[in-house]
C-alpha cells in the first residue's frame, strides 16, 4: 500500500536549493550542451595533432572535426591519397594517445592548406639603438623591457624600413 504523503510526480520535481551549492552539482548542466557539440577527445586531438601524427603529416593535414567516430582530416588531394593507406595506423596513434576508442575511421577531405606566417624580419641595428635611447631614463624591469621591445619593432618599421610599406 502506498504512503499516504506521497504523490505521483512528486519525486520528479526539482526542488530549488537556497544558498551555496556544491560546485560539482552545477557542472553537469552547464557542460552538458557543450559537449553535445563538442568533445573533449576533438579538442585533445586538435591541441596534440603534432605529437600524434608527427611534424611531416602534421605539416600536410589539419583535423577538422569528430562525429560519431569519424574522424575527418583537411588535406591536399595526393596527400589524402597517401594517408589513406596508413589511415590504420593513424587511428591506432591517435586511439593510444586519447585512450580508448574515440576514432573508429578517417574520412579526407580536399582543402587548401593554412598558410605559414611570413618570415620574422629582425630589426635594424639603428632601431634597436634608437629604442635603446628612448627607454634609457626608466628603471630596469619588465616594463622596460617591453618598451623597448616595442620599439624596436615600430621604429623599424617606420624610420629604418627598407620595404615599401603597402597602401590600404
Amino acid at each position: 500500500m502506498a504512503d499516504d504523503d506521497t504523490h505521483k510526480g512528486m519525486a520528479g520535481q526539482a526542488r530549488f536549493v537556497y544558498g551555496p551549492r556544491a560546485l560539482g552539482s552545477l557542472l553537469p548542466d552547464v557542460t552538458r550542451q557543450t559537449y553535445r557539440k563538442h568533445n573533449s577527445a576533438s579538442a585533445h586531438i586538435v591541441a596534440d595533432w603534432e605529437i600524434i601524427v608527427g611534424p611531416k603529416v602534421a605539416s600536410m593535414t589539419v583535423p577538422r572535426r569528430l562525429d560519431r567516430g569519424v574522424l575527418t582530416i583537411a588535406c591536399a588531394g595526393p596527400v589524402a591519397m597517401e594517408l589513406h593507406y596508413v589511415g590504420v595506423e593513424m587511428i591506432n596513434r591517435i586511439n593510444t594517445h586519447l585512450g580508448g576508442q574515440p576514432v573508429h575511421s578517417l574520412k579526407f577531405t580536399q582543402a587548401g592548406m593554412p598558410r605559414k606566417p611570413p618570415p620574422i624580419h629582425p630589426s635594424p641595428p639603428e632601431a634597436i639603438l634608437e629604442a635603446e635611447a628612448a627607454v634609457a631614463d626608466l628603471p630596469d624591469g619588465e616594463l622596460k623591457s617591453a618598451l623597448a621591445a616595442l620599439g624596436r619593432v615600430v621604429i623599424g618599421r617606420s624610420k629604418h624600413s627598407t620595404r615599401r610599406l603597402r597602401k590600404q
